[in-house]
């Protein structure tokens, strides 16, 4: 079963990340910078585009990551479900404000996977030998991994799943992926 966050592209980077994908979340934020907020039909048709290579993904749209997005879902179950999270984690003494698309997704994957390998979590700009990272593999965005004003703590995120990794709780890859 295979997760992707945030709609990213696969076919222009088959090579690399593969084709398959089980289960897709995209944030609302991913509409305005991926999608040029679809204010021409050419955005428009891209959107439909990439959402016609989901084939039989499951295609998950956090309401809540945008403002008003509450006013079309039931709040409670996301009140609920946001408590329930953080709980999670707080009981593993991880004090996390409001968790990334990566982490909510390695969570999710706890209920019902055996076996959990995670690749793509580095949330540093630079790898272990000095070469630039990016932020996603697909675009050029840049995240400020240890600003006070980002929302994610991906550096204490990363800190938290290389503990489990090391317990063998999931397999981390933070390199080249080698073919087995």
């Amino acid at each position: 079963f295979l997760f992707r966050c945030n709609l990213a592209p696969v076919v222009e980077f088959a090579a690399d990340v593969g084709t398959k994908s089980d289960f897709i979340t995209m944030n609302p934020s991913v509409v305005q910078r991926a999608f040029g907020g679809f204010r021409n039909e050419s955005d428009r048709e891209k959107f439909v585009h990439r959402l016609s290579m989901l084939n039989d993904s499951v295609l998950w749209i956090p309401a809540f990551m945008v403002k008003g997005g509450e006013k079309h879902v039931d709040y409670m179950s996301f009140l609920m479900h946001f408590f329930f999270l953080c709980s999670y984690w707080l009981t593993n003494k991880v004090h996390i404000k409001r968790p990334s698309t990566g982490l909510l997704m390695y969570t999710l994957a706890t209920r019902f996977c055996d076996e959990i390998h995670l690749y793509g979590f580095w949330p540093f700009p630079k790898d272990l030998h000095g070469k630039p990272v990016k932020y996603h593999y697909y675009d050029d965005l840049k995240y400020r991994y240890f600003s006070n004003a980002s929302p994610h703590r991906m550096p204490l995120e990363f800190k938290t799943l290389y503990v489990l990794h090391n317990r063998g709780a999931l397999k981390l890859t933070t390199g080249k992926c080698i073919q087995q």
